[in-house]
């Protein structure tokens, strides 16, 4: 697909993160623009194609719209969703709601698992694990064999994986709520989804929190333990949640190391059950 060529100086530069820069037009508010770094090609596009699948299902994201370039780097237009703000960013500036927020973001996240989908038209998320698993150069034999065998164990489902989901990968305005960042979505188990929560909020070290979700640890976690009853049911114990759900969460490894190109160890350590 051909990318239709913008003129960046129609936009207005509104944030950037890891993988590029936002942007909202000069005089039309609808039209929000990201473009990635430089060097990113397919990417965008993939993300496009996959964002407007996703759409299709009925998942509430922000409806996509072209595949863009001004001449250096490539991205994606997609309709603004005007006077929203992250989970993340929210509890950051209104803590005393966390409880509020966590609950908002639970419900999100059980009715987007329970979305079930062609399983022809997307990615098995035991699939993409395989393959990370594979080219991760950390974990020696032995590791990969245990961590292979717990993914092939793991129950099947053909439910939607967000592929990211974390708190500032989901916002809202009014009532109206809405994930983002959809590049990785894919199908499968919901824990495959739901340890990225528990890593990103409970995990993480204080001053990757502090950076991307804007707020210290403390709040973090605490949004995680308001998370757990609202998403998993007030009836079930909390020790049960975690023994179930560490694994999981420990597989996001594969995909820090990756992106790091170093060994994670205060990550891998929630996979001291199987490994």
């Amino acid at each position: 697909m051909e990318a239709l060529k913008i003129d960046l100086n129609d936009y207005v530069h509104s944030g950037e993160g890891a993988n590029g820069e936002s942007f909202n037009h000069r005089t039309d508010p609808s039209i929000m623009m990201k473009l990635y770094n430089p060097g990113k090609v397919q990417q965008p596009l993939d993300e496009m194609l996959m964002a407007r699948k996703v759409y299709a299902l009925g998942v509430p994201t922000p409806e996509p719209g072209d595949y863009v370039t001004d001449g250096v780097r490539y991205g994606i237009r997609f309709h603004r969703v005007m006077g929203k703000v992250s989970y993340s960013r929210a509890t950051a500036d209104h803590p005393e709601k966390v409880e509020q927020y966590a609950t908002e973001f639970a419900d999100m996240c059980k009715k987007l698992h329970q979305v079930h989908v062609d399983p022809s038209q997307f990615e098995n998320v035991k699939d993409r694990y395989y393959r990370l698993l594979a080219e991760n150069p950390f974990f020696d034999k032995t590791q990969k064999d245990a961590i292979g065998k717990f993914i092939a164990d793991a129950p099947d489902a053909t439910t939607a994986i967000h592929g990211d989901l974390q708190f500032s990968n989901a916002i809202f305005v009014g009532d109206k709520r809405y994930f983002i960042d959809l590049g990785d979505f894919c199908y499968g188990y919901n824990l495959f989804d739901v340890g990225m929560v528990y890593l990103c909020a409970c995990v993480s070290d204080e001053a990757f929190i502090r950076e991307v979700f804007h707020m210290p640890k403390s709040l973090s976690t605490r949004f995680w333990e308001y998370f757990v009853p609202a998403y998993f049911g007030a009836d079930r114990p909390y020790k049960d949640v975690m023994e179930e759900l560490m694994p999981y969460a420990g597989l996001k490894t594969l995909i820090v190391e990756r992106d790091t190109k170093c060994p994670m160890p205060e990550m891998r350590a929630c996979l001291k059950g199987i490994i």
